[in-house]
């Protein structure tokens, strides 16, 4: 289990309990990019054996901290790596299903936007943008996922290992659409189970308008790259 943290003092506590409490098979990183209100202060006093901890010089990105959480798994004989948000968002008991699924598949996403999934206490506003964000990214890319913003997913390591994660350099919600997109683009069964996903109770959320306006641009630009100019390259090419 992944869990990358900046400033998730009040809820990360909590979520390393839920885990450890609901899988005894589960070990857990947590990922810290320099968290000033005690975060790692709460990981160290819960570290041992099914619980370590990677401290970061600075804010690095989330997608930097899960590309940093995925190496330190794949060096380890895990059969599968989960990823999931550290604000209890997420419902830690939710992890077990994903791995559970992951028999038949090479990814499993928590979706919110499939049947039985749902979303709870947001806005009209965040809960729009949202379903906007993963309707265009499913538009511009052609994948048919629900959900490719989902922070709760999982995989199996195997795949992870072929998966090229040294040429991924997004970050925020486009490195979630990154890795669904790059799943569909080569050949992976990618799934999608229902889950609640509930706004924070603690902290402040990690959303601002640079992370939306980089998903938006970065998947117009695969879009253009795959769907546009790749097909034009072949049909200039062709004898």
């Amino acid at each position: 289990m992944i869990l990358p943290t900046l400033n998730e003092g009040p809820s990360i506590g909590r979520v390393i309990e839920l885990l450890l409490e609901g899988d005894d098979s589960t070990d857990i990183l947590v990922v810290d990019d320099a968290s000033t209100d005690g975060t790692a202060a709460v990981v160290e006093r819960l570290r041992g054996d099914r619980v370590d901890l990677i401290e970061r010089p600075s804010k690095l990105g989330l997608g930097s901290a899960y590309l940093t959480g995925f190496s330190w798994a794949l060096m380890r004989p895990y059969d599968a790596v989960v990823e999931m948000d550290s604000d209890l968002s997420h419902d830690p008991r939710d992890s077990a299903r994903l791995v559970a699924a992951l028999e038949h598949t090479d990814v499993v996403i928590g979706s919110r936007y499939v049947e039985g999934g749902r979303v709870e206490n947001w806005g009209f506003f965040r809960r729009a943008l949202s379903l906007s964000g993963n309707r265009y990214a499913r538009a511009l890319l052609g994948i048919d996922i629900a959900d490719s913003t989902s922070g709760l997913r999982a995989y199996r390591a195997e795949w992870l290992r072929r998966a090229d994660l040294a040429s991924i350099s997004s970050e925020g919600y486009s490195f979630q659409v990154e890795m669904a997109y790059r799943a569909v683009r080569r050949g992976a069964r990618v799934v999608e189970i229902p889950i609640v996903f509930t706004e924070r109770v603690a902290g402040r959320s990690k959303m601002s308008r640079t992370i939306v306006f980089e998903a938006l641009v970065r998947i117009a630009l695969w879009a253009l790259r795959d769907r546009v100019l790749a097909p034009l390259r072949h049909r200039l090419v062709r004898p």
